[in-house]
């Protein structure tokens, strides 16, 4: 296996505070969105792991694989992940927190019921991607959006603009923009292999692999203590055995963005006492 670059110092797995590893949104953005939730480290002394997916931002791009889906699977995610926790070494004892596609991932990992996995936080996360296009659509401005999807002219200004009014209500409501998000989608710019291949052209016209993916299913297999959270304007799963349900009233899909100090507050509250 080839030497992890290290970006930011050293963590103590040995203080006994269980571990967070925190897993990213997609696929095919990158961490810095979510670096914030490291505040977990200064406040509580809880060691918080972040990582670039496969794909893009630090990690190995493969733009030669645009639009092999054979290739670009879930399970390939979950791989990734085990070989993370055994390179440091925490397999048998952490927690994890992923945020949208990362929530989905630790949902469809957890369901596999992996050795050491004590604590798990889904944030904004949708169990099907089925309902979550059948909420979007409720949400969206159908007639802009709807004929230019239909006439394949998405990169039409139009387009992009209500894309961006879609954006500013449902995906992270501080305006401008948060530097980190705006920083995170630029990277699909660069690289776009793994969000075309698997998510489609933005959030939610959804025309990758992930389409008709679902964890409804598989909910009940998850024995890992869950936190599920989300925000009040957007859509959420239960059927996990052991859940806590916190919602964000004044986020959309990004409560450690919109409502940072609280999620901290719940989040490590959650890992070093419990619900």
């Amino acid at each position: 296996m080839a030497s992890m670059k290290i970006v930011e110092g050293e963590a103590d797995f040995l203080s006994g505070v269980l571990p967070l590893v925190v897993l990213h949104g997609g696929p095919g953005v990158t961490r810095e969105y979510v670096e914030n939730v490291s505040q977990l480290a200064y406040h509580d002394g809880i060691p918080v792991v972040l990582y670039d997916q496969l794909g893009n931002g630090l990690s190995t791009h493969l733009p030669e694989t645009m639009g092999h889906t054979g290739f670009w699977t879930v399970q390939l995610f979950i791989d990734e992940l085990h070989n993370l926790l055994n390179h440091l070494d925490i397999h048998g004892n952490y927690a994890l927190l992923g945020q949208s596609w990362g929530g989905m991932l630790a949902s469809a990992f957890a369901a596999q019921q992996p050795e050491g996995l004590n604590k798990l936080i889904i944030a904004n996360s949708p169990a099907s991607m089925q309902l979550w296009m059948e909420a979007a659509a409720q949400l969206r401005l159908p007639e802009t959006l709807n004929k230019h999807e239909a006439e394949g002219t998405i990169t039409d200004e139009a387009y992009q603009r209500a894309t961006q009014v879609f954006y500013e209500h449902f995906l992270c409501r501080r305006v401008p923009m948060p530097e980190p998000l705006k920083s995170t989608f630029s990277w699909i710019e660069k690289d776009p292999a793994v969000y075309m291949t698997m998510n489609g052209p933005n959030e939610f016209f959804i025309m990758g692999s992930l389409k008709t993916w679902s964890i409804i299913d598989e909910l009940h297999k998850i024995s890992a203590t869950t936190l599920l959270i989300n925000g009040r304007y957007d859509p959420f799963f239960q059927r996990i055995p052991k859940v806590k349900w916190v919602q964000f009233a004044e986020s959309a899909h990004g409560p450690h963005l919109e409502e940072t100090e609280r999620l901290m507050e719940v989040v490590g509250k959650f890992l070093l006492q419990g619900y």
